[in-house]
């Protein structure tokens, strides 16, 4: 009898349109949340959204109970928040939360830039506040959802150089993602997270006594950016200082991570724009600077998405990658 009560509950559920994704009910059960942690709670600068926070600690303890993560810190993210704020500053909506030491830090972050398929899609995102989102391969898109670090793979990208100290090595250090659910993918699409920083303009430069040269006594040498206050492929980038920081808390023992908003979030907040209601009347939530500035946001699952880039690609192929040329001798 109880389970035929618990199947006609499910039924009405899925009859009226709610989602029973664990990251929906999540933020509908009693929470312990300790007191100091509820200080942090709120929509200001350097807080975090309760609705965040209750999926990321739900999804933590989940994983902990199971046996899964015995790192005393979890990790959550609020891509509805602004990114870019102007005068060379951007908004901190990373979070880094370790309870056993009453520890509470907020970083900035960049996410996925999406793209303009020109003539097809565009589903492009700016720096300021992102509209768009998706799981779909090649989408440079970000998902939301549960994931869990995986390995960290450390690579040696080439080297810069520095007014004053000459060539300096760039190292980077890229932390697997492992997804569940709609984010199941995400090895697939190769995302995590990395310090917000690239060599441009790579060429090859003769330095046989370096380390790092190749057999015929080449180094790569480019012109370093640092994007930390742009956008990614769809990886949670961060500051150089601020990824050595994540990198060191989760590097020898996996931790979860939430990012918010998932697919469901999206779309109700989509019909509630739609319908002109208010999200606290309707039990929702989105940063309310950045809904100004969006409009309405948008999901792209990759059923839909997919295709889309398919016959893109197929009318505008990438550019074979050709050998690196040797770097021009001043």
């Amino acid at each position: 009898m109880r389970h035929a009560l618990v199947t006609l509950f499910r039924l009405l559920i899925v009859a009226i349109g709610l989602s029973l994704s664990p990251g929906a009910f999540a933020a509908e059960q009693p929470s312990s949340i300790p007191a100091w942690l509820m200080a942090h709670v709120g929509e200001g600068d350097g807080q975090i959204a309760q609705v965040v926070l209750q999926r990321a600690r739900a999804l933590y303890l989940e994983k902990t109970r199971e046996g899964l993560i015995r790192n005393p810190c979890y990790l959550a993210m609020d891509a509805t928040r602004p990114h870019k704020l102007g005068d060379g500053k951007v908004g901190d909506r990373f979070y880094i939360i370790c309870e056993s030491e009453a520890s509470f830090r907020a970083i900035s972050s960049g996410q996925g830039a999406g793209r303009n398929l020109r003539g097809i899609a565009n589903f492009l995102n700016g720096k300021h506040c992102a509209k768009n989102f998706g799981n779909g391969l090649d989408s440079r898109l970000t998902a939301g959802g549960a994931y869990v670090t995986a390995e960290t793979r450390t690579s040696f990208k080439g080297t810069y150089r520095v007014a004053g100290k000459g060539n300096v090595v760039l190292i980077r250090s890229f932390v697997q993602f492992d997804g569940e659910g709609a984010t199941a993918n995400a090895r697939a699409r190769e995302i995590g997270g990395h310090a917000a920083v690239l060599l441009r303009n790579v060429c090859l430069r003769k330095d046989p006594q370096s380390p790092y040269a190749n057999e015929a006594g080449y180094v790569p040498f480019g012109e370093l950016e640092d994007y930390a206050d742009g956008r990614s492929d769809g990886c949670t980038s961060w500051s150089r200082s601020d990824a050595g920081k994540v990198v060191s808390t989760i590097k020898d023992a996996p931790t979860t991570l939430y990012i918010y908003p998932e697919a469901t979030d999206i779309e109700a907040v989509a019909q509630a724009v739609k319908a002109n209601q208010s999200l606290a009347d309707a039990g929702l939530y989105w940063n309310a600077a950045c809904l100004k500035d969006i409009g309405a946001p948008k999901y792209w699952p990759k059923e839909t998405v997919e295709p889309i880039l398919a016959r893109y690609l197929k009318v505008h192929p990438d550019p074979p990658q050709g050998p690196i040329p040797l770097c021009k001798e001043p």
